[in-house]
């Protein structure tokens, strides 16, 4: 079965040069014109990754990409913009998105990212021997996460975890007491260097707080080594 991309963008040109490229690299392309139609074919077409204008009429892309969050669907998401700007940049990252390009790009770059993506993305099936996905789990403190489901669990309640946060927070787990530099963290989380932009990694990390913290000041999980970045521990008194 092929992978299939869903492609929203009101310019007729862009989808037209997307949809060509994208299929003769072997995907399944769907696509769509505005923001509503885009929204209801990610709901309905179930698509493997969706490719997403930020520009766009009815809804834009930003608004479709925070209502699926929400909706609980983590279709990965490659956000397209002719703005080069620095804020919707780090607020679509906040929303969900995956990764980030700005107008003009080449289709080749874009199939690129797309297979980065999937390849980041993709959850392992299951092979005869090998432990189920409820089996496996970081369990620190009073925070679960379950990898191969995409799931955290703090204090028994489903964290509300974007895409991004989720794997930011299993990398973590898994350097359990280990300090992690925000470069490193870039290039683990992100698989490349996002511009040397690492507020990006505060950004996220501040968000994962907010869930799972009692104060976000004093965090007792997600601790801050100054000059050096950050590391997960197991909290004193837990």
């Amino acid at each position: 079965m092929k992978t299939k991309v869903l492609v929203v963008d009101d310019e007729q040109s862009i989808v037209t040069l997307l949809q060509y490229n994208l299929e003769q690299a072997g995907f399944e392309v769907v696509t769509a014109m505005d923001g509503a139609e885009g929204k209801r074919l990610a709901e309905l077409e179930s698509p493997d990754i969706i490719v997403l204008d930020l520009m766009l009429p009815k809804l834009d892309g930003m608004e479709v990409c925070k209502q699926l969050r929400q909706e609980r669907i983590m279709t990965p998401i490659l956000m397209l913009t002719a703005k080069d700007d620095e804020l919707d940049k780090i607020l679509g990252l906040e929303l969900g998105a995956d990764d980030y390009m700005v107008k003009p790009f080449s289709p080749r770059e874009v199939i690129a990212r797309v297979k980065a993506i999937l390849r980041r993305t993709h959850v392992p099936l299951e092979t005869p021997g090998e432990n189920t996905a409820e089996e496996l789990l970081f369990e620190i403190g009073n925070l679960r996460i379950f990898p191969e489901k995409y799931e955290a669990y703090f204090q028994e309640t489903l964290l509300e975890l974007t895409l991004k946060e989720f794997e930011l927070l299993l990398y973590l787990a898994q350097n359990k007491g280990r300090v992690l530099t925000r470069d490193q963290l870039l290039s683990a989380v992100w698989n490349y260097d996002f511009a040397g932009d690492t507020r990006i990694v505060d950004v996220h990390i501040s968000h994962l707080r907010e869930k799972i913290e009692k104060d976000t000041r004093k965090p007792v999980y997600i601790k801050t080594v100054r000059g050096l970045g950050y590391k997960l521990e197991e909290p004193k008194g837990e």
